[in-house]
């Protein structure tokens, strides 16, 4: 069980370190391209922003799943790494369907991982929504009268 725990939180404070570093990157990227998104036409721009940020989501949860995946499939909690992958996926989601079940001494990783899939959903989204927010709000800045 000790194991579990240690393994898990290792996964965790992975993942999260890899979300940060991420989000660094992508606050160095928003300031380079501040003056473009603010710059008319705007609305294209803020779809544009929208994708690639949805794009950047969907990156760090997919390597999210493969860190657990991975490391589910090597400790042998699954025979196949497809039914690692599949597992990760559903548990990150946390959408439990019960279909697949590591074995009887690693279930513990199950619920971490489903804990690891929503903070990550919820830091990756309240993210998204913060910059989409800033680059709004520095738009509608930019064409107010002066």
């Amino acid at each position: 069980m000790f194991a579990q725990i240690a393994i898990g939180t290792g996964l965790l404070i992975v993942n999260l370190v890899v979300m940060a570093i991420s989000a660094l990157l992508l606050e160095v990227g928003f300031r380079r391209a501040h003056p473009w998104l603010i710059a008319g036409p705007q609305r294209l721009k803020l779809v544009l922003m929208l994708i690639g940020v949805g794009l950047w989501v969907l990156a760090l949860v997919t390597i999210g799943v493969w860190v657990w995946a991975l490391v589910l499939h090597a400790l042998g909690a699954f025979a196949r790494l497809e039914e690692a992958v599949y597992f990760a996926i559903v548990a990150f989601s946390t959408l439990g369907l019960g279909d697949i079940v590591p074995v009887h001494g690693w279930r513990i990783l199950a619920a971490m991982a489903a804990v690891n899939g929503f903070l990550s959903f919820g830091l990756l989204t309240a993210l998204l929504v913060e910059a989409l927010r800033q680059v709004r709000l520095a738009q509608l800045e930019n064409r107010r009268p002066r």
